[in-house]
């Protein structure tokens, strides 16, 4: 039986989680607005995603917002014990489901009390100050002062770790100074690559790495080279897109989202297909013949 557990595990915090988790975010409205289509099929999701051997769950209080984080707490608490939540602040929503930079430190309290009592939680498990500098990815800038805050809200036992999301190496360096970094979210798939020396430098640092849009966001991934392999090993193009980040580094904790079951099985066999050396070889050419393109 094909099951996520042949994708091993990784220490995120104190907690170990399995490799395959699952990102709630795709469960609210359109452009990650207000409720879903279908709230019994969401449900349902999250209830799938535990009972296939999940216990990594990815969120925010700023999806929907409120959405997910009420969709999760109806759907599965109590809680399991070994399911770790991972929510992220630094951003709220705009009316106009605009997004929004939220960095300072009552923005930043304010948030970690709305992540708490929309999950049902005393404590939340991991914290990402998600850093809005760009909107198009990392941009350089002291994250010292937010970053302090989410320490204070750690010392007063709202929160037990800390992570980053959307930040540059310099600032990863920057943030171990002010607190201890369990884990980096950062945009990374098989065609947008920049990370790869910072991936390898966690590695080493056994701090864990979450890419978000591991299939290419909004935009899935379309490659030639990526359609051939898939053909080749019988899986869809985006298992294989999965299962070469779980090969690419061990640290690497994927969190696709979905808010079909039958997306979210297809994206959970993905930790029982192992490639082959040569579709590895040619899947590590994608990333740099597209951004020579």
């Amino acid at each position: 039986m094909q099951t996520i557990d042949q994708a091993g595990t990784f220490n995120l915090g104190s907690r170990s989680v399995k490799r395959l988790g699952y990102g709630a975010m795709q469960l609210a409205g359109p452009g990650v607005f207000g409720p879903p289509r279908d709230r019994d099929a969401a449900l349902t999701v999250l209830r799938e995603a535990v009972a296939a051997g999940v216990n990594h769950i990815d969120t925010s209080d700023y999806y929907g917002p409120h959405v997910t984080n009420q969709l999760i707490r109806e759907a599965l608490a109590p809680y399991p014990n070994d399911l770790v939540i991972v929510t992220k602040i630094g951003a709220r929503r705009g009316d106009d489901a605009s997004w929004l930079p939220a960095y300072g430190a009552d923005e930043l309290a304010r948030a970690v009390e709305d992540n708490l009592r929309n999950l049902g939680l005393e404590a939340l498990d991991v914290v990402n100050l998600r850093i809005m500098f760009s909107a198009h990815g990392p941009a350089e800038g002291s994250i010292a002062e937010p970053l302090e805050a989410l320490a204070d809200l750690q010392r007063q036992g709202l929160v037990r770790h800390i992570g980053l999301s959307n930040v540059t190496a310099a600032q990863v360096q920057e943030g171990r100074r002010v607190a201890e970094i369990v884990c980096v979210q950062n945009q990374y798939n098989l065609a947008h690559r920049d990370d790869d020396a910072l991936i390898d430098a966690l590695a080493e640092d056994g701090i864990a790495y979450v890419p978000f849009f591991p299939l290419g966001g909004f935009s899935p991934l379309q490659s030639a080279t990526l359609s051939e392999v898939a053909a080749r090993l019988n899986a869809t193009p985006l298992q294989v897109a999965l299962a070469w980040l779980l090969q690419r580094a061990p640290n690497i904790l994927l969190i696709p989202g979905t808010s079909s079951v039958v997306h979210l099985r297809e994206n959970l066999a993905a930790g029982s297909l192992v490639l082959p050396d040569d579709a590895i070889s040619a899947l590590g050419g994608i990333g740099w013949s597209e951004a020579a393109e």
